[in-house]
């Protein structure tokens, strides 16, 4: 009984990639550090722990601090070598720069960066396996569940983002011949990243899927046509969440729309069918709460799986509408598919007679998923202008 309750305490990692044999009476690969929880916590390993900064590029057992230059080299004039000279990359306008590239198998287990600048015009790329396409195009911000430009606290299980502008992740991202990193620098002035990507060089199990993650923004969305968040994901897999940033563009309750998933097949009707906007980012009754007036207004609320951490109040000025940033993490309740998976959402508010009003919304989203490869090539990113927030 007690091996047995060790064993579900270790149902999953993070991005629900582990499965207890306990309940599925499989045997699973010996240990071997790709996942950690406190299931695991304890058990040893042969793997080896890396970390690419601007102290560390490669990466490089022993080769950290080691910098004679870079953006610290005029504060640490006096102290020299190994008193933080290089704590930060200057990422030119229209340039693209690799923060790492990483040989052999293993995965990326925790991400930190806190850039400078518009978070739209700084374009995260990641690449798996020596591919050509991208399995992660996304806006940096939008990435880590802030796509308004401006910080909100996320204090969730894969992402957090701490003050003033520390943006965290741990999604597992396995690899398996090698990784490559990149930030597009699309604005017109240069900008300061600080970053770190910690890493495990080990042995990655066959049954391992390989991260994704992509970025859509429709503004206004036409009239009667639902948002799609992803669409033409192809081979076997399972999706792990979504992130939104939401401007309303009308005055009332804007959340009545449906989130649908199309998988294996499904034409007309999803297999999978919400109730609501605010029933699947795990809220409810419009996400009002009462204030110390007794006036109801909406909640904010950042939780391990779903929140809303972000809502930007119209200023009475040039601010005129509300704006949203919602998160809906699927690690307990991966969306699995064999073949194919697409996955739309309504957005649907109240008209005049208690009658559905389609609306005209700004929406953008990131959908995360996990799949074999190879995948399909991700849909253009939209251009600077289109990526603007306004």
């Amino acid at each position: 009984m007690r091996r047995l309750m060790r064993n579900v305490v270790a149902v999953m990692g993070v991005g629900g990639l582990l499965v207890s044999s306990a309940v599925c009476q499989e045997p699973k690969p010996a240990f071997n550090g790709l996942h950690m929880d406190l299931g695991n916590l304890s058990r040893l390993s042969n793997a080896k722990t890396r970390s690419i900064s601007p102290e560390n590029f490669t990466g490089e057992k022993g080769k950290g601090g080691m910098a004679t230059k870079g953006t610290g080299q005029r504060a640490a004039r006096e102290l020299g070598q190994g008193w933080k000279v290089s704590p930060s990359v200057r990422v030119k306008a229209g340039a693209t720069f690799t923060l790492g590239e990483i040989q052999g198998s293993g995965a990326i287990q925790q991400i930190w960066v806190t850039p400078t600048g518009h978070w739209r015009y700084l374009i995260l790329r990641m690449y798996w396996d020596g591919e050509k396409n991208p399995s992660v195009e996304v806006p940096v911000g939008d990435f880590f569940a802030c796509g308004w430009g401006k910080y909100a606290p996320v204090s969730s299980l894969p992402v957090c983002v701490n003050p003033g502008s520390a943006f965290n992740c741990y999604w597992v991202m396995p690899f398996r011949k090698s990784a490559k990193l990149t930030i597009e620098n699309i604005g017109e002035k240069d900008e300061t990243v600080y970053y770190q990507i910690n890493y495990t060089l080990t042995e990655v199990p066959a049954d391992e899927g390989y991260f994704h993650a992509q970025f859509r923004r429709v503004n206004p969305l036409p009239y009667k046509q639902v948002y799609t968040i992803v669409d033409g994901i192809r081979g076997k897999g399972h999706y792990v969440g979504t992130y939104m940033a939401w401007g309303v563009n009308n005055n009332g309750w804007w959340g009545e729309g449906e989130i649908k998933f199309f998988m294996d097949g499904d034409k007309e009707f999803p297999t999978i069918c919400g109730t609501g906007t605010e029933d699947y980012f795990c809220g409810s009754y419009g996400f009002h709460v009462a204030g110390p007036d007794g006036k109801r207004r909406y909640g904010e609320y950042t939780t391990p799986y779903a929140g809303m951490p972000q809502v930007i109040r119209p200023d009475g000025l040039d601010s005129a509408n509300t704006r949203f940033g919602l998160y809906r993490w699927h690690i307990m309740d991966p969306v699995r598919f064999d073949k194919d998976l697409k996955v739309t959402i309504q957005a649907l508010g109240w008209r005049s007679a208690g009658r559905y009003l389609p609306l005209q919304d700004d929406i953008a989203s990131v959908a995360y998923w996990y799949q074999t490869e190879p995948h399909a090539a991700f849909p253009k990113l939209p251009g600077k202008d289109d990526l603007e927030i306004q």
